[in-house]
């Protein structure tokens, strides 16, 4: 008895959308027993990892908090994925949109405006827009890899926080420490729920990820980014530009990871610091893959990812688990989706040695 791979001719919708469920079971599956090896009571553990999250207010309130900069980013990130566009850069692009942002809030330090805000959202997505033109430009006019030239700039981004930090943005109040004045009120987004951190931008990111599902599948623009992904060549047929999609994907994409950015700095942070996320520009690649580059599916999945980070930090406190748990489990969820999705292309069948084995020779066929 051998195995047998053939490629599918059509794939079941049930099976593109069922695979993430089962990526997520093997998940939890396997941090059972990760757990059990550790010597935790795996049970107990993942009570913690899983469900503790969601038992109080302000738990669902943080899982917003969290789950939002994900769908902002894994949004524009789904677009140009979807195109072709491998932007690897986001959390580059997040960098400077949260320095553009926080450059307004500071420009304007001690100044109350209503209008501060609303600039600051614009310099936060102009922000990333700017920094994701550069592989744009580079993939049209020099076919340079976007994978390469966005994720290099990331660390370029990192530097450039770092210099600021450290340099002419410190606090001259900080006691040297390597962050920025805390932004005035008129610089910070309004908590929605007194109690939590729960503030306006998690309304910001479910807006994008709607208008983003509207853009998709009601408009020529999203029609036109998905033939350019999946039949380049009907596409130039059709005189659809493969170049300006390219630069409508990742100017798009920067402009989300930029505001996911901005409203960082504007919301929970309150301020520049040199570490403003925990990775959530290369987190939000699980979020899109998981969502199924759906906007509406990564709403769901940025939730699932936001219950790692919050389970992970409960897990730490109760369980005296290190801070690498919530990046194993975040790495097992996209080594299983990558797995299942052999399911998806491929279609497993047992064929009999014997049956093999009985196949007439080709030569012999023809003699």
């Amino acid at each position: 008895m051998s195995l047998k791979f053939e490629p599918r001719r059509e794939i079941p919708a049930w099976l593109v959308y069922g695979t993430p469920l089962l990526a997520v079971a093997l998940t939890i599956l396997s941090g059972y027993f990760l757990f059990m090896i550790l010597g935790l009571n795996p049970g107990a553990t993942l009570y913690i990892f899983l469900v503790s999250p969601l038992e109080t207010q302000f738990g669902l309130a943080e899982l917003a908090v969290k789950a939002g900069p994900l769908i902002l980013i894994a949004t524009g990130l789904a677009i140009g994925f979807r195109a072709n566009v491998w932007n690897i850069g986001a959390e580059g692009q997040l960098t400077m949109g949260a320095i553009f942002g926080a450059g307004i809030a500071l420009a304007f330090w001690g100044e109350e405006g209503f209008w501060i805000l609303p600039l600051m959202f614009v310099a936060g997505a102009l922000g990333g827009m700017m920094w994701a033109a550069i592989p744009a430009f580079l993939k049209t006019r020099f076919e340079v890899s976007e994978i390469l030239t966005s994720l290099m700039l990331t660390y370029v981004a990192t530097l450039v926080l770092s210099i600021l930090v450290h340099g002419p943005w410190r606090d001259p109040e900080g006691f040297n420490f390597p962050q920025s004045r805390l932004f005035t009120e008129a610089a910070i987004l309004p908590v929605i729920l007194e109690g939590t951190r729960l503030h306006a931008g998690a309304f910001v990111s479910l807006f994008a990820a709607v208008a983003a599902w509207v853009l998709l599948t009601h408009t020529v623009t999203g029609f036109q980014v998905k033939v350019v992904g999946q039949a380049p060549m009907a596409a130039r047929f059709a005189g659809f530009s493969q170049k300006g999609t390219v630069w409508f994907s990742l100017l798009l994409a920067g402009a989300l990871a930029g505001l996911a950015g901005m409203i960082e700095v504007a919301g929970p942070i309150g301020q520049l610091t040199p570490q403003l996320t925990p990775g959530y520009g290369f987190t939000a690649i699980i979020v899109a893959f998981l969502g199924r580059l759906n906007p509406l599916g990564i709403i769901l999945a940025g939730l699932v990812m936001a219950i790692s980070y919050i389970g992970g930090e409960n897990a730490q406190v109760y369980a005296q688990l290190p801070q690498a748990a919530t990046g194993v489990f975040q790495g097992m969820l996209l080594f299983y989706l990558l797995a299942s999705d052999f399911l998806v292309r491929y279609r497993v069948r047992f064929q009999s040695t014997k049956a093999r084995d009985a196949k007439p020779r080709p030569e012999v066929a023809a003699a």
